[in-house]
């Protein structure tokens, strides 16, 4: 691997098959992609950087709220950090959040999506979470995704984009 390889993050499209994942959440249960689309069950995988900051707890607690709208249009939402079980446990029960988080601290899942990506901050680089989200259709095909996604407002263009807004 030359030195540049990581910083060539893969970029999936709309329409393209989404990398297969078998994940284990904080609760030690395992989520995968293959048994959601058996189950005819579209995911909301999203990526965030860190368990409980400002912006990720904006983002967990606005899929929280709309959970209810959310399920009943046969969407899983999982979201993936690169935390560890505590940390996922902690967040979880301080937010009272509705939905899994999966465990990737080898950042495998990372990784295979494309959102572990050269960062710049005040002048910085550095290798991080670009936060994003991607919603998998039964057909196991990408149905929407974007990186770099902000925080607030995020489930509502969200939903509005998958024609679930009110």
């Amino acid at each position: 691997m030359g030195p540049n390889v990581m910083n060539e993050a893969v970029t999936h499209e709309v329409g393209a098959k989404a990398p297969k994942f078998s994940s284990t959440d904080s609760s030690g249960n395992q989520h995968d992609l293959e048994t959601y689309m058996a189950a005819g069950k579209t995911v909301i995988l999203y990526f965030y950087p860190r368990d409980s900051t400002p912006g990720c707890t904006t983002q967990a607690c606005d899929f929280r709220d709309n959970m209810q709208r959310l399920e009943s249009a046969d969407l899983i939402v999982l979201g993936v950090s690169k935390d560890s079980e505590t940390s996922h446990e902690k967040f979880i029960t301080k937010q009272e959040l509705n939905f899994p988080l999966l465990l990737d601290t080898d950042g495998a899942l990372h990784e295979a999506f494309g959102t572990w990506r050269l960062k710049k901050n005040y002048g910085r680089e550095y290798m991080g979470c670009a936060r994003s989200t991607f919603v998998i259709d039964s057909d196991g095909t990408f149905k929407w995704l974007r990186y770099n996604v902000k925080a607030k407002g995020h489930v509502n263009m969200l939903m509005r984009e998958l024609g679930l807004s009110e």
